[in-house]
Parts: structure tokens; sequence; C-alpha cells
């Protein structure tokens, strides 16, 4: 009986790292690695291992910080509209776990990443990779935390895209390449609208909850309409960036291809952005949608590098 208490009890706190959006955190080490392996034409699976599971914990952790300073503001109480991907876990005002299980979890999970990065610091001694392991710990913990809650001052989405996206693909390149050059600009720069994307569309559902407690996040600032548009810019970007790149940048040529298989699923998503819909309760197709374009998007970009160091290779 104890055994299954236990076992209980470790799912919940499993499951309030919501595990379903983990790729988040996966999708740029995963396209950072492949483009390091479309460089060089070698790949470090030792430094792969550890950087995946090390960013993946660093969000789970995130998460869990923001479920717990979503509470203790009242962003997470006053949300009327809570959905699969937005509004928090919601275990803390379902009682299933106490505001201070949440947050000592939280900081479990943080340290056990850390702990991963210090691994990796030992055996690369690289000041890049403690400068961006600081970056992601302190930004993901202080996006909703006190005193600086980078999430309620209208660069929480910027923040995401950096450290969900440029910051991770460059981290990850450089495991696998020990170089710091342009190569990975434009895969961090996708991947971080992507990234972007996701937030952005998530914040539609929360806006009043957000409004009320004075978190300023785009949809709050701009409003409803205009914050579509904002989307719909970043999503046609991306488009355009993957392209230009293909075209213009030889090492992009099939990551940016295989890139516009994501197309259908931009469509999709561009239909279901009515900005009639996008903050009514049980409305979130364009957040199921996005998070698709997302996975798509990143798997194609570490296809087309993996294609690309295949075809470098001598025969």
């Amino acid at each position: 009986m104890k055994s299954d208490v236990k076992r209980a009890k470790l799912m919940t706190f499993f499951l309030a790292t919501r595990p379903k959006h983990l790729v988040a955190a996966a999708a740029p080490v995963i396209v950072g690695s492949c483009l390091g392996y479309a460089t060089i034409g070698s790949f470090s699976l030792l430094l792969f291992a550890l950087a995946l599971p090390a960013i993946i914990l660093l969000q789970a952790g995130a998460n869990m910080a923001n479920d717990y300073f979503d509470h203790v503001s009242g962003n997470d109480w006053a949300n009327k509209n809570p959905t699969p991907f937005s509004g928090g876990s919601r275990f803390i005002q379902q009682g299933l776990l106490s505001p201070r299980a949440m947050l000592l979890a939280s900081l479990a999970a943080l340290a056990l990443g850390c702990t991963l990065g210090v691994v990796i610091l030992i055996l690369t001694r690289s000041l890049f990779i403690l400068v961006l392991g600081l970056l992601g710990v302190l930004g993901g913990f202080f996006y909703t935390a006190n005193p600086i809650k980078l999430g309620y001052r209208t660069v929480g989405e910027f923040v995401i895209f950096l450290l969900f996206g440029l910051l991770p693909v460059y981290g990850a390149y450089y495991l696998q390449t020990q170089r710091i050059d342009a190569a990975a600009l434009v895969p961090g720069i996708l991947v971080g609208i992507l990234i972007f994307l996701i937030i952005l569309v998530n914040e539609f559902p929360d806006v009043a909850a957000d409004a009320a407690v004075k978190k300023k996040t785009l949809v709050v600032v701009f409003g409803v309409s205009a914050s579509a548009w904002i989307y719909r810019a970043a999503l046609i970007a991306s488009f355009v960036i993957a392209i230009a790149a293909a075209a213009l940048y030889r090492p992009m040529f099939y990551a940016g291809l295989l890139y516009l298989l994501t197309l259908p699923a931009a469509v999709g998503v561009l239909k279901a952005l009515n900005t009639d819909d996008l903050a009514k309760p049980g409305q979130y197709k364009a957040s199921q949608i996005t998070v698709l374009v997302h996975t798509i998007g990143s798997l194609t970009l570490a296809a087309g590098f993996i294609i690309s160091g295949l075809s470098a290779r001598p025969a």
C-alpha cells in the first residue's frame, strides 16, 4: 500500500513538470547537435546525452517554478479559462500538491539539471557553456519569480525565444564543434520563432487572468487582434527566413527545404487563428496546431542537417 502511495505521489510530481511540453527544451538541443554534425561530420554522443536531459530538467524546474509563483501572484487562481496548453498544471489549485511541495520539486529539478551542466563544464571547460547555463537557469526561474518576474514585464516572449531557441541551439552546436560562429544563427532564430509562437498563442486564453494580476504579456499589452497579427507575421517570417537561407547558405539547403513540410500545419493554424475564438473558453485548436508546427519544424531542420552531414561525407 505504501509503495502504491509513493508511486502515485511520484507520478503527480512527474505530471507537474508538464511532460507533454518538454519537447520545447529538447528541440533546440536536437537541432543544434545535428547542425554540429553537418558542420564537422562527427558527433559526440556523450555530450548530447548530457545536454538533452540537462535542458529538459531545467525546463521541468522552470515549469514548476512558474506554477508556484503564478500561485503566489494569484494569476492561476484568477484564471477561469485554463486549457491543456495554458493556465499552468493546476495541481496547486486542485489540491494535488502544496505550494511548498511544488517549489521544492522545482528546485530539485533545477539542481539535477545544474548537476548535469557541471559535468558538461568539467568535460568542456568552456566559459561560453557556463554563461549559457547560468542564463538558462536564472532566466527560467525568474520568468515568474520575484523580484524580476520577466514574464510579467512584456519581455517574457523574447526571453523564451532566447532560452528555448537561439541560445540552446548555439550551445548544442558549440558542444559538437567547439565553435562560436554564424552557422547556428538562422537555425537558432527559426527554433526561437517556433517557441515564441507557442508562448504567444497560449497567452490568448489567459488574457483576462493575466490582465487581472498585471501580467503584461504581449496579448495584454497589444490586445487580441494585434497579437494575432504578430503571430501571423512571425510564422510567415520563419518561412521567408528558411527559404532565403536554403537559397543563400549551402549548409541550410536541405534543412530549409524540409522546413517547408511545416506549411500544411502552418496553413491550418492560420485558419484556426480566429480572433473571435482565441480567448473563448474551450477554444485551443490554435494552440494544438502551433505545438505541431513547432515539432514538425524542429524535426525537419534536424533531418535536413543530418542529410547535409551524410551527403558531405566521402563515398
